[in-house]
Parts: structure tokens; sequence; C-alpha cells
């Protein structure tokens, strides 16, 4: 006879696949809660220019009293003097191209002019091409850079890398000891010295990782005020003593750029790059008061945005 509360001996490899849908719905629901919280960081932001934007794009003629207002909104959400020039000159284009005349295609005019301006910029950040991989994080006092490297740390052990952390801000009071809060949340070797040369903490620091095997190396720098040049010379000099520690490092200079600093950001990054060659940047505290943002004037280079590092997530 049949037993109906005997249960039948599962296949091999069931008791996997069993795991595998919940450690899927798992990993979703992770994903989708941070999703949620990224949204609710950037309410503000979005508030301050979107509800802007809905009244304008409610429907009517295009004219000039719509380009006007639009670009009254555009200033107000501190988008800048030449992004905003860039944008209308674009959408106008547009508009006559496609012989618009409804300001509801005005707002898919404008999408894909903010589309087509921002999406070259937004390139992945490929660690795969150097053992150990070396990212350099700068920035001015308070921008962020401390607990950009406390997320990286966890983002890069999240996907089965090894990190180590350089302390390399030896100026700012307690930065050592912040920093090693961060390695141990995220079981993290910090290299550190109690006083001295930073640049000699990041001597240290890679050839640690280089007899480590370590994968990825986090290196901290002091805050530099961009109007102070012998500060600039001396994260300058840094730069170079990583450099003779390993030949081409580091691998990416991200500098952090505090997302409510609006059109200083502009200058910051023009003179960071000057003097370290960024190739990345991070924007913080995109759940403050952040509005629209920054872009530079002119020149054929360009900075990719790396990444955002919001305190919501």
């Amino acid at each position: 006879m049949f037993n109906i509360f005997k249960k039948d001996k599962p296949a091999p490899g069931a008791e996997d696949n069993k795991l595998k849908p919940a450690d899927t719905a798992v990993e979703e629901s992770a994903s989708k809660n941070w999703a949620e919280r990224l949204k609710q960081g950037l309410a503000k932001t979005r508030n301050q220019l979107g509800n802007q934007l809905a009244g304008l794009f409610g429907g009517g003629k295009i004219d000039a009293e719509v380009y006007e207002e639009l670009e009254s909104i555009l200033l107000t959400s501190d988008v800048g003097i030449s992004a905003t020039e860039y944008l209308l000159d674009d959408i106008k284009n547009r508009v006559k191209r496609q012989s618009l005349d409804d300001t509801t295609q005005l707002k898919i005019a404008l999408k894909e002019a903010l589309s087509d301006l921002l999406s070259p910029l937004q390139k992945p950040l490929d660690t795969s091409t150097h053992q150990p991989f070396i990212i350099m994080l700068a920035g001015v006092n308070g921008a962020g850079k401390t607990t950009t490297i406390g997320k990286l740390a966890k983002h890069f052990q999240s996907q089965g890398r090894s990190v180590l952390i350089a302390a390399g801000d030896t100026f700012r009071a307690a930065a050592r000891e912040q920093l090693q809060v961060w390695g141990e949340r995220n079981n993290v070797h910090v290299v550190a010295q109690s006083s001295g040369d930073p640049a000699a903490v990041m001597f240290d620091a890679i050839n640690s990782a280089r007899a480590k095997n370590i994968d990825i190396v986090l290196a901290d720098t002091a805050g530099r005020l961009p109007t102070q040049l012998h500060l600039m010379d001396e994260i300058a000099k840094v730069k170079r003593v990583m450099d003779k520690a390993l030949p081409g490092a580091p691998h990416e200079v991200l500098l952090v750029l505090d997302a409510n600093t609006g059109q200083n950001a502009v200058n910051q990054v023009r003179i960071f790059d000057d003097a370290l060659g960024v190739t990345g940047l991070v924007l913080s505290k995109l759940d403050g008061t952040a509005k629209g943002g920054a872009r530079r004037d002119s020149g054929a280079d360009t900075w990719r945005i790396r990444g955002q590092c919001d305190d919501a997530g």
C-alpha cells in the first residue's frame, strides 16, 4: 500500500535546486530594497526638477515662452549655464528636425537630449586588468572619500575579490581610526601608520598587496583644497611613489565629489585632473539637496562617472 505520509527520496542535487530559487529571491529582494532606498534618497532631487517639468509638459503649443520657462527650470535646478544652453540648442534642433509642436513631445526630446549627453560618460569599472588593481581616491575635505572606500570594499568583497585599504590620510584627526572601523566591518586589512609620510603608507600597502596576492587596493588620501597648490603638489608626489612601487599604478584615480557642490565641482575636477589625471568620478550625498549637476564648458577630455555613493544605500 502507498503511504501518503512518506515522502519520496529526493533525487541527487534536488536539495541544491530547491535552494537556488530561494537564493535568487533573496538577491532580488536585496536588489529591490537597494533600488527603493536609492529612489527614496533621490526624492528631493526628483521633486525639485521633476515636479516643475511635469507642469511644463502638460500639453500645449511649443513657443518662446515654453523655452524660456524650461531654461529657468534648468538654471534654478543648478544644471549650469553651459549645460542649459547646450540642452536648449539640442532640443530646438530636435523640435525642428522632427516637426514637434506639443509640449508633451518636448518632454521626450529633453529626455533624449539628456540621455545622449550623459550616456557616453557612464563606463564600467574593470578591475580585472591588473593584480593588484590600485584605486586611488581623492577629493576635498568632507567630500565622502572614507565612506566611499568602505562601500567600495564591501562591493568588491561581494564579487569575491580580496581587498586591502591604504590609510594614506595621515593629516586629518581620526582618519586612520575611521578607516580601521570600516576595515573591521568588512574584515579587510588596513595598512596605516600613526604618523609619517602618506607616500610611505602607499608604498607599504602596495608591497603588502603584492606579497599577499590581494586583488584590490583602495588608497585613501588626505582632503585637499584645490586652491592650495602646495598640497596638490604633495598629492601628486603620492601618485608618483605609487608608480614606483608598482609601475602603472594607480590604475584608477577616482575623484569623490559632494553632489551638493553644484558648479564648483567643475573647478575641483579641473584642478585635480591637472594634478593626478582623474579617470572617474564618484558622486556622494545624492540623497541630500543635490540638484542638477555640472558640465565642463569645453575641451576634448571627458570624465567618466564611475558610480554614485549615496547615504541611502
